[in-house]
């Protein structure tokens, strides 16, 4: 992540002579990585991306068309990342390059209201049911940052209740326990982060009502609220447990305190209306991202026309953003979620999910490698563990040394998966049924390698 993410890092790359020392680079990634690191910390601009879970050099990818990705050096891949989540429709998807294409051709931004930035807003509002009112900004981080600010603003209180290995972005107060990249490098909290700040949020256990019913008890009066994914996505795919988002819904509402989803993953992906629909469970406010920019930076934040109101101008909850709903997000946005309005769609990507899950608990079960699959929707990850994976302790009691040989085996085959063990994979539309068994038959081949099987 940041700060204390890079103490383990290998030197800087020297700006003279050869960029690798005395091993010259083979191919053209490792040769824009070596570059890399030269201008940009790590070498990447976000640090999953740095290969440091998995080991080896980042691929740098050149483009994209449906389902797959092909890398600068010429290698093509069936893809499970997705840019982390918002290519629902696939790469380069006709609908959205046309939309984005009308959209530059009357210009990129203009930090003034347009027409578009209505019908998302109106789009959004339709689709989620807890959403009277909603504010565009300019990323996850953004709307969960935002979204909190409003939660202490509309009830008068300070501190905040997270999940250990939930993340909801780098805003300070945020990245106490946190997954993500924060996970992924050992670094739970951040370096820069003020123990005065840090000590307004709050930690319970992922799956466990209990702590946060411990935590009420002790600082009831002070809780503005609770931000939780509704599916957590950022230690890998780990459902809620029965009752455990009800449960958040009581206490929260029986404290006066608001319970936040963050849905910047699970929204329009495991539900059209949100997961929030999905498990019946309405929250206070909402954070969005990812798929209603249609793979462009984008965020938002929504909720009771009562919270929204508190929201300037209309109340003195600040919040601003120069780019905040510019033509070209809400343009790619709009022809996202009107393409995900086509009838049968959530039930081909249920389908297609679920055949690549099948398949691969398939295939590690017949080469006896102890793992366990969670799915949700289009959104899954393995572990490297027999499981069953339901609380943040089972997350980490994960092989990540396996998974690394796993990572390369299965990208040295032509597929591309998330390099991290703690992150969850992404099925698209896109994504054929040949492209399915396809994996699945790589995947044979790669734990054979991996594992010698």
């Amino acid at each position: 992540m940041v700060g204390g993410a890079f103490l383990t890092s290998r030197p800087p790359v020297p700006r003279t002579g050869s960029s690798v020392g005395l091993n010259m680079p083979n191919t053209r990634s490792e040769q824009l990585f070596a570059d890399a690191q030269k201008y940009i910390p790590g070498g990447v601009n976000s640090p999953v991306r740095s290969f440091r879970a998995v080991g080896g050099t980042p691929v740098f990818i050149d483009r994209g068309s449906g389902a797959h990705v092909w890398d600068v050096d010429g290698n093509e891949y069936i893809d499970y990342l997705g840019s982390w989540g918002p290519l629902v429709l696939g790469h380069a998807h006709p609908a959205v390059v046309e939309a984005l294409k009308k959209a530059a051709e009357g210009g990129t931004s203009f930090g003034a209201p347009v027409a578009q930035e209505v019908e998302l807003a109106q789009l959004i509002c339709e689709a989620v049911p807890s959403i009277d009112a909603v504010r565009l900004v300019n990323s996850g981080t953004e709307a969960c940052m935002s979204a909190i600010r409003l939660a202490r603003a509309f009830t008068g209180r300070n501190k905040i209740i997270k999940f250990a290995g939930c993340y909801h972005g780098h805003a300070d107060g945020l990245l106490v326990k946190a997954g993500s990249g924060a996970m992924t490098h050992g670094i739970p909290t951040s370096a820069g982060v003020p123990e005065s700040y840090a000590s307004e949020t709050l930690v319970a256990d992922f799956n466990d009502l209990s702590s946060v019913e411990s935590l009420f008890a002790v600082h009831g009066e002070d809780i503005a609220g609770i931000i939780v994914e509704p599916v957590a996505g950022n230690m890998g795919v780990v459902p809620a447990a029965d009752g455990f988002l009800e449960g958040l819904r009581r206490v929260t509402s029986a404290a006066g305190a608001t319970l936040i989803f963050d849905e910047v993953i699970t929204g329009f992906r495991v539900d059209y209306r949100g997961a929030q629909s999905r498990f019946g469970v309405t929250p206070d406010l909402t954070c969005l991202g990812k798929i209603i920019g249609g793979g462009l930076p984008v965020g938002a934040y929504g909720g009771r026309w009562e919270i929204m109101e508190m929201v300037a101008p209309l109340g003195p909850m600040y919040q601003a953003g120069t780019l905040s709903g510019n033509p070209l997000a809400v343009a790619a946005g709009m022809a996202t979620l009107r393409e995900l309005q086509r009838p049968g769609t959530y039930d081909r990507l249920e389908e297609t999910a679920r055949r690549l899950a099948d398949g691969l608990k398939g295939v590690f079960a017949r080469a006896e490698v102890p793992s366990s699959i969670n799915r949700v929707g289009s959104m899954l990850t393995g572990f490297f563990t027999p499981g069953p994976v339901e609380t943040l302790a089972q997350v980490e009691a994960s092989d990540t040394e396996a998974y690394g040989r796993y990572f390369h085996a299965m990208l040295d085959r032509g597929v591309y998966l998330a390099p991290s063990q703690f992150e969850a994979g992404f099925v698209s539309l896109a994504h054929t049924n040949d492209d399915i068994d396809r994996t699945i038959a790589i995947a044979e081949s790669a734990l054979k390698a991996a594992f010698e099987v």
